[in-house]
């Protein structure tokens, strides 16, 4: 017999480590090759780790709430096979260059931890040559920290990188000692980004309240939802269409596409194909921010936000939709829609969306203002679809018509979508939706 260590998996771009929930197999128990044998938690999403190979397990090496970082072994497995070398799941060997090139710049590791506010801000600036996740960069920013000390940190992350704990351990000590005095040799200008800390508000607890501790996923959004508002400073623009003609159109298509593909037609896939044709005429719209610069992303991937049957929220991510015809895009969101209600969806499938959607309507609800999920710039909400009589121009002159009429909501990042961008490319989304052909094929 021979040993075999059961390593974390790469979870996706910039999955650096992950909780473990529960073992669904205990020490000594037989499992077969694919069998799912523990489940882990992700800042992104939850999902289970099948084993690769049929064996016993004889050790368990990362217990219920430990953290295991990706590539470390969380088990160690007993298999058929002769001699006492220890056999592992075969890795790549990468150079830190070509995993730096792999993993985009914003997407190396989302900010899904809220910062502590920024104060006396003096950002530095980092030659690439030392990977550094976006809240490790952040940290070391709002430190001052230079780059000749970072070089001095021992990172524990994979391949040796500096972690959120890692910095945090040296800032710890560093504060011990007197800081290195700064010499000005111009006039100091105050940082826009500076902002005052928040002060929390005491709650009294009465008699008869019921306390409710936040769950893992619920801590998770509600830092990233004030992290966001932090960040960015949003406004909202709103539009009533006129989306008769959507409406009429999947009257008479959602029957015959269920019938041949066996798929549900929503309206989803209807607002997502006019959100990228207007992202197509606002490329800017499709950018991110990276500190003072302006990141044009290539793909547009749509996030589609997901509200889970417990009331926590997330945000698949459909790829490449402007490669998808409607029929595409349609069983794509069914798909995802059904993983994440399901909790079957990978870690991948929650990264890299470049825009959001958030379908309020779902709820009753007739417009709603959304929160931007960084690194995007803006978020389009829309709202419930409702018949109401109408002005309608004709030839003839106005008439009054009932027609089904569609509040959208779109919030945006005013450090660089201004009110023009964003109610144009808003205005673009409506025109698409309001004048929607009714001979479009599925």
């Amino acid at each position: 017999m021979a040993e075999y260590k059961l390593l974390l998996p790469s979870m996706g771009e910039g999955v650096m480590e992950a909780t473990v929930i529960t073992w669904l197999f205990n020490e000594g128990d037989t499992v077969k090759e694919d069998d799912s044998v523990v489940e882990i938690a992700t800042d992104k999403v939850d999902s289970d780790v099948p084993t690769p190979v049929s064996g016993k397990i004889v050790k368990i090496l990362k217990q219920k709430d430990e953290v295991a970082k990706i590539g470390e072994a969380i088990a160690i497995l007993e298999v058929d096979g002769s001699g006492d070398a220890v056999a592992e799941q075969p890795q790549e060997s990468k150079s830190h260059a070509e995993v730096q090139t792999e993993i985009p710049q914003l997407y190396k590791e989302e900010v899904k931890e809220l910062e502590k506010p920024l104060q006396n801000y003096a950002p530095q600036e980092f030659s690439g040559e030392i990977y550094l996740s976006p809240l490790v960069k952040n940290i070391a920013q709002q430190e001052n920290i230079s780059e000749s000390e970072l070089q001095s940190i021992k990172g524990s992350g994979l391949e040796g990188r500096i972690t959120k704990e890692d910095i945090l351990a040296y800032v710890a000590i560093r504060g011990n000692s007197k800081p290195a005095e700064v010499v000005q040799t111009s006039t100091p200008v105050a940082s826009p980004m500076q902002v005052s800390a928040p002060v929390a508000v005491p709650v009294k607890v009465g008699e008869g309240d019921e306390i409710i501790q936040m769950d893992r996923v619920r801590k998770i959004i509600a830092d990233s939802m004030v992290n966001s508002k932090r960040i960015s400073p949003h406004v909202t623009s709103f539009i009533e269409t006129d989306v008769t003609n959507v409406v009429k159109w999947r009257t008479k298509h959602k029957d015959i596409f269920e019938k041949r593909e066996g798929e549900k037609l929503t309206y989803m896939p209807i607002f997502v194909k006019a959100i990228v044709k207007a992202i197509q005429d606002f490329p800017l719209i499709n950018v991110s921010v990276d500190g003072d610069k302006i990141i044009k992303k290539k793909n547009i991937n749509i996030g589609m936000a997901t509200a889970l049957p417990d009331g926590n929220l997330i945000v698949p991510v459909i790829k490449n939709a402007d490669q998808l015809s409607l029929s595409g895009l349609a069983k794509a969101i069914n798909d995802l829609a059904y993983r994440a209600r399901n909790k079957k969806l990978r870690p991948e499938d929650t990264q890299g969306a470049t825009y959001t959607i958030s379908n309020v309507g779902g709820f009753g609800n007739l417009m709603g203002t959304p929160i931007i999920p960084q690194p995007q710039v803006a978020i389009l909400a829309v709202g419930a679809i409702v018949k109401k009589p109408a002005v309608l121009e004709t030839k003839d002159g106005d008439v009054i018509a009932i027609r089904s009429l569609m509040f959208m909501s779109h919030s945006y990042d005013h450090r660089v979508v201004d009110g023009s961008l964003g109610g144009m490319f808003l205005k673009h989304v409506h025109d698409y939706l309001q004048n929607w052909d009714l001979n479009t094929e599925i």
